[in-house]
């Protein structure tokens, strides 16, 4: 009798690879298939060498004609026209109630166009997000999935078996929601991951522009910091990118050019959270950071010009400043993650989504490039409140918060008098004090649209809703604009 696949996957670059042979150390049968064919025999030669349970396709046609019903395709391919194109390439093979999974880095709102297309045609779409990279994919990654929830039954095993496990042995992996909510989920992440490799990023600055610590203290720095609370997989490979040496002995680290690149789910983020009017700001500024670091050789002139470089030098207790910017990286780093959690909020008000806020904390625990300790800290403020209106309400938030607070201030106000720019940490010190603020002066904001363009504004002596003209220099008369919130 032939051997029939449970789940096949199409696309056998790294990511792809990986995931396959996990699903193979799994006990999974896995049909796959690659557009340039020759890779098949590539993967089958190499690294999937002798593996029984390991299908190879050379066509669509025999590909799905390997799989089990209901037949389950995972896409592993570059997100955009491609996905789509192999969609319907396999859509002429498939049944009612066969599955499309898309594990691709795809932009949400093409997931939710393809969860509502394909069910028109009887195919249930799940769209994926896959955090880990290759390490990850290989040895268990964060599964993120959502789309049509009739296709989970029959990917759960599969999904749960090859994800990370926490310490408690509970995978990282759950269903999201409908339609895009796998891949927003994803894409929330990913923008947390701009924002910490920010924060990271600031910190090494000043230590060793500011501070003046060479790369063994710098690396001693980051290795205390990922025995506490801030405890993760960037603090950790932060260490080693630090302490690395390149051929000649020397840190590789200094030889790297300062202009980052970004592949666009961070300013997914940052422009949906504009969309949506959530502020996102830390987000927002780790993106234009990038940009500005892009612009390298504008940068070298105008440090030139206007006179770059540190405007003090650093006196004091190096032991005591390192332990304030460790406080204030964690203050920072909460911050980020209470925006995020706001807008994915926001967005399941938005689309219909029952996202499950504490377990996506659990999806993140383990596999993902932002795992860290203090997710479990997330978990369980959303155990405690499932209806929790910000993390930072939560008790341990709040603790940290105002704990940190000081040591925050004493970070930032160095950065500030020595020139040394903290983008996130400043913005994140900010939303914080603007949201804790009760009277912000947007009355001032509202006074000047309604003076130079009849905004209107609601009064504070008159309910909500109502909204008033003045006619701030008696010409303008009485007519006010409409209201509308962009």
């Amino acid at each position: 009798m032939e051997q029939k696949a449970d789940i096949g996957l199409i696309g056998l670059a790294v990511m792809g690879q990986n995931l396959v042979l996990n699903m193979c150390d799994h006990g999974y049968t896995v049909a796959v298939f690659n557009r340039t064919v020759s890779k098949v025999d590539e993967f089958l030669n190499d690294a999937g060498k002798g593996r029984d349970n390991l299908l190879p396709a050379r066509s669509i046609e025999e590909f799905i004609g390997l799989l089990k019903r209901p037949r389950k395709v995972m896409l592993m391919v570059k997100a955009g026209e491609v996905v789509d194109q192999f969609i319907d390439l396999v859509l002429p093979y498939l049944e009612k109630g066969d599955i499309v999974i898309d594990g691709g880095n795809s932009h949400f709102p093409d997931s939710n166009r393809r969860t509502k297309s394909l069910e028109e045609k009887g195919i249930l779409f799940v769209g994926s997000g896959v955090s880990g990279g290759e390490e990850g994919a290989r040895f268990g990654p964060s599964l993120m999935p959502g789309g049509n929830p009739a296709a989970w039954p029959a990917i759960k095993p599969i999904f749960q078996a090859i994800a990370a496990k926490t310490d408690s042995g509970e995978p990282c992996c759950d269903w999201v929601g409908g339609t895009g909510s796998g891949h927003y989920v994803k894409m929330v992440h990913n923008g947390i991951e701009y924002g910490d490799m920010q924060l990271i990023s600031e910190a090494y600055h000043i230590m060793k522009s500011y501070v003046g610590l060479n790369h063994e203290e710098m690396k001693a720095a980051f290795d205390f910091w990922n025995t506490g609370e801030l405890n993760s997989y960037l603090i950790e490979i932060a260490s080693g990118v630090i302490s690395y040496k390149d051929t000649d002995g020397s840190p590789l680290l200094e030889r790297i050019l300062d202009s980052a690149g970004q592949k666009g789910t961070g300013k997914w983020t940052a422009v949906d959270a504009l969309d949506m009017g959530i502020p996102v700001t830390l987000i927002g500024e780790a993106v234009f950071a990038r940009c500005l670091s892009a612009l390298k050789e504008e940068r070298v002139r105008a440090a030139g010009v206007l006179g770059g470089g540190n405007r003090q030098k650093f006196s004091g207790d190096k032991a005591a400043f390192l332990k304030d910017l460790g406080e204030a990286m964690l203050a920072s780093k909460l911050v980020s993650y209470a925006q995020g959690y706001m807008l994915m909020r926001e967005a399941a008000k938005e689309y219909g989504w029952d996202l499950n806020y504490g377990g996506i904390a659990l999806m993140w625990r383990g596999g993902c490039i932002i795992r860290s300790v203090f997710l479990d800290k997330i978990k369980a403020a959303y155990v405690k409140n499932p209806k929790l209106e910000n993390l930072l309400l939560d008790d341990w938030f709040k603790n940290v918060m105002l704990r940190a607070q000081d040591a925050w201030r004493r970070v930032i106000t160095a950065g500030v008098l020595a020139g040394i720019p903290l983008p996130a940490m400043s913005t994140a010190l900010a939303f914080f004090d603007g949201y804790r603020t009760a009277q912000l002066p947007a009355n001032m904001l509202q006074g000047l649209r309604d003076y130079f363009g009849a905004h209107t504004y609601e009064r504070t002596d008159k309910p909500r809703g109502q909204f008033f003209h003045t006619n701030w220099t008696g010409t303008g008369g009485n007519v006010s604009s409409s209201t509308y919130n962009a």
